[in-house]
């Protein structure tokens, strides 16, 4: 039975990360733990996961160390109450995601498109806005027909403007060498706030522009926080033209890492977290875990940018290394599902997808089954509101989300099946999603080396990929890179 907007706010039947089991399977412990190795692979994510099977493929003995108590990082599925399966981490795949669908298909796992039929919703200042998602998402406004938005004609031209001049910026961009792109040094120091009170205006773009840091491609970091020119970056890179959440998996993308993990199973450590890794010119000794260690050819470190700081190398990460991870910090972000026994939206032409400068959801997105049974709204608290947010008690935490799914969707949506709610910025071993970014400057003054091996250790991790990172296939890429590289070593 539906829970009533009253019972949710007083919490029966809203739940997060921690009321589920997450499942483990019989992977191997750490006392099982070969001590010599070809390639040792730090990270058992996409990312790493996919660097071992290509190593494995190529006849290497592998093994991968993990810190968590279970596999997939930012990948995970989990089966709610309701029997609903929902990506607690990343879930779509995109149209030019070639890596991805090739892996699913090896897989065998049965991909349907993301709903996008009927209208979607602004809510723009209190106004909520019935619109059509634009055919051609270069000449939108937040990826609406600009025409049906209720705004202005002159603030929607000023709106589009701005954004031709940025995408002429990101068109400048060269995803491997952004420090390289005409003004670089200019536009790394200039703030995405500052670039728009100077370039936009018009609220209506600004707001764009924003919601492109906070939401759109890798984001998760206020327009304060990073530079024009890496926002330019992140379009370069995860352009939002190729239709990145073009396609969802029947059963959620998590299984594609559950798969993986049993593939590999004899060969991951988990509670396995890695604290040194020491080199010479014949391999690598990686310390981890309560003193134990292994030694192998070659290293893979899969894990974010942030993390990487935790392990002491020796000999050192180039000055230069060392100050651009500390100048990439992870994006805030927590994650949304609001269940309901069927996708009503679509019942009334709406798609579920919403955007808007409202308080706490900045987007929403149907991530039902084809049937739409049961209907499943995906939602995102990034930023600096995801910041506010887990400041608040989880009475008024509901309370917030509820009323934002309100004001998308109408009264129904205030009497959902179940809440979840998931954190990303308290998980120890992720400390944010989607992705990291790098602050204003980093890029120009420290990023040359960003994708350069330390001898014998090479860096994986969807951040590590100079195309698609902070989604599925950049995760992919980075770790076959990284296997490549590998191979050379051993």
């Amino acid at each position: 039975m539906a829970l009533s907007r009253r019972e949710l706010i007083a919490g029966a039947g809203v739940a997060g990360l921690g009321a589920f089991t997450l499942g483990r399977t019989g992977l191997a412990d750490t006392s099982a733990t070969p001590s010599d190795v070809d390639v040792v692979v730090v990270g058992a994510g996409l990312s790493g996961l996919m660097a071992a099977r290509q190593l494995r493929k190529e006849g290497l003995n592998v093994h991968i160390l993990e810190a968590r108590t279970r596999t997939g990082g930012r990948m995970i599925r989990q089966t709610t109450r309701t029997g609903a399966v929902i990506d607690l981490g990343g879930q779509w795949g995109g149209e030019t995601h070639h890596r991805f669908e090739t892996l699913v298909n090896e897989l065998g796992i049965e991909r349907f498109p993301s709903y996008y039929d009927g209208q979607g919703v602004l809510v723009w200042d209190g106004q909520r806005v019935v619109a059509d998602m634009a055919k051609k998402p270069a000449d939108s406004v937040l990826l609406f027909e600009g025409d049906q938005i209720q705004q202005p004609t002159e603030q929607v031209a000023k709106a589009k403007a701005a954004m031709q001049a940025f995408r002429e910026i990101a068109q400048s961009v060269d995803p491997a060498r952004p420090w390289t792109a005409p003004n670089a040094v200019e536009l790394d120091h200039t703030t995405i706030r500052s670039w728009c009170e100077k370039n936009s205006g018009s609220r209506l773009s600004d707001f764009e522009l924003e919601w492109l840091s906070v939401v759109g491609g890798s984001g998760g970091f206020d327009p304060w926080d990073a530079s024009i020119l890496h926002l330019a970056w992140t379009q370069s890179v995860a352009p939002q033209d190729e239709g990145p959440e073009s396609w969802l998996l029947k059963g959620a993308a998590g299984q594609v890492a559950e798969r993986l993990t049993t593939e590999l199973k004899p060969f991951i450590s988990l509670n396995a977290p890695v604290h040194r890794i020491d080199q010479n010119n014949r391999g690598v000794n990686i310390s981890y875990g309560q003193g134990r260690s292994i030694k192998a050819k070659a290293a893979i470190v899969a894990i974010p940018p942030p993390l990487r700081q935790r392990i002491t190398f020796t000999p050192d990460l180039p000055a230069e290394t060392r100050s651009f991870l500390q100048r990439s910090p992870m994006g805030s972000m927590i994650k949304v599902f609001a269940i309901y026994k069927r996708a009503f939206w679509r019942d009334k032409n709406l798609n579920g997808f919403g955007v808007g400068n409202l308080k706490t959801l900045e987007l929403t997105a149907d991530s039902s089954l084809p049937s739409g049974t049961p209907g499943i709204l995906a939602s995102f608290v990034t930023a600096s509101a995801a910041v506010a947010f887990q400041q608040k008690s989880n009475k008024e935490q509901r309370r917030a989300v509820v009323d934002d799914l309100i004001a998308y969707w109408g009264p129904e949506a205030g009497e959902p099946e179940e809440l979840i709610i998931q954190n990303w910025n308290q998980e120890a071993w992720s400390t944010g999603a989607f992705t990291s970014f790098v602050t204003p400057g980093a890029w120009t003054t420290y990023g040359q080396g960003w994708q350069q091996s330390h001898g014998r250790v090479h860096w994986a991790g969807t951040e590590a990929s100079s195309r698609w990172p902070g989604y599925f296939e950049g995760a992919i890429e980075a770790g076959i890179q990284a296997s490549n590289r590998a191979l050379t070593q051993v």
